[in-house]
C-alpha cells in the first residue's frame, strides 16, 4: 500500500500529513465537547503533528535530490497543480455558499471533504495507494461531521478529533517507511 520508489516524498507526506493533522487538531478547538479530556486529545494530535512535520522536514531536505513522482514540468506535476487549484477554488465556493447560506457550521466539513477528494487522484499523481485510502476516509469523516448535533460541539471538533490521527498516523508511517528507504 505504501510504495517506496520515492522516499523523499514519502518524508514529504510526513512533513504535509503532520501540518494537516495539527491544523485540524486547532480548527477542532474551535467549540470541543465540554470535558477537558477532548482539549487534552486534541493537543496531543496537534503536538504530534507538529512534531510530525519537524522531524520529517530535515530528512526530505537533506534527500531532496532523491527520485520524486512530480519532476517540474511534467504530467504528474501539472495534474498535482491542476489539482490544488482546483482544491482551493472549490473550498472557496462552497465556504461562500455555506456563509451566505448561514451555514457556516458546515465549512470544517465541507473543507475536510474536498481535502479527502482530492487525496484520491493524488494517489496516481504520487504513485502512492495509501493516499486513495486515506481519502476515503477523510471524506468519510466529513460525511460523519454534518450529523451530530451542533449543541454536542461544533463540526469542525468532529473533523479534527477523527481526521487528525488518520492524518497523523498515515504521515508518520510513510515518513518511516521513507527513511527506512533511505538506510
Amino acid at each position: 500500500m505504501i510504495v517506496t520508489e520515492f522516499p523523499r516524498d514519502l518524508l514529504m507526506t510526513g512533513v504535509i500529513f503532520g501540518m494537516a493533522a495539527f491544523v485540524w487538531a486547532g480548527w477542532a478547538q474551535e467549540r470541543p465537547p465540554k470535558q477537558v479530556i477532548w482539549r487534552v486529545l486534541l493537543a496531543v494530535i496537534g503536538l504530534g503533528g507538529a512534531a510530525l512535520a519537524g522531524l520529517s522536514l530535515p530528512a526530505a531536505i537533506r534527500n531532496w535530490n532523491g527520485p520524486t513522482a512530480i519532476e517540474v514540468g511534467g504530467p504528474a506535476f501539472i495534474a498535482y497543480v491542476v489539482v490544488f487549484w482546483v482544491e482551493v477554488i472549490v473550498m472557496i465556493v462552497l465556504s461562500v455558499v455555506a456563509a451566505r447560506r448561514k451555514r457556516s457550521d458546515l465549512i470544517a466539513p465541507l473543507i475536510l471533504a474536498v481535502v479527502g477528494i482530492h487525496f484520491v487522484p493524488l494517489a496516481w499523481v504520487f504513485a502512492q495507494p495509501v493516499f486513495a485510502l486515506v481519502g476515503v476516509l477523510v471524506t468519510a469523516v466529513a460525511v460523519f461531521a454534518t450529523r451530530p448535533p451542533l449543541k454536542t460541539a461544533a463540526r469542525s471538533f468532529w473533523c479534527g478529533i477523527l481526521a487528525g490521527p488518520i492524518l497523523l498516523i498515515t504521515g508518520a508511517v510513510c515518513a518511516a517507511v521513507g527513511a527506512a528507504a533511505l538506510g
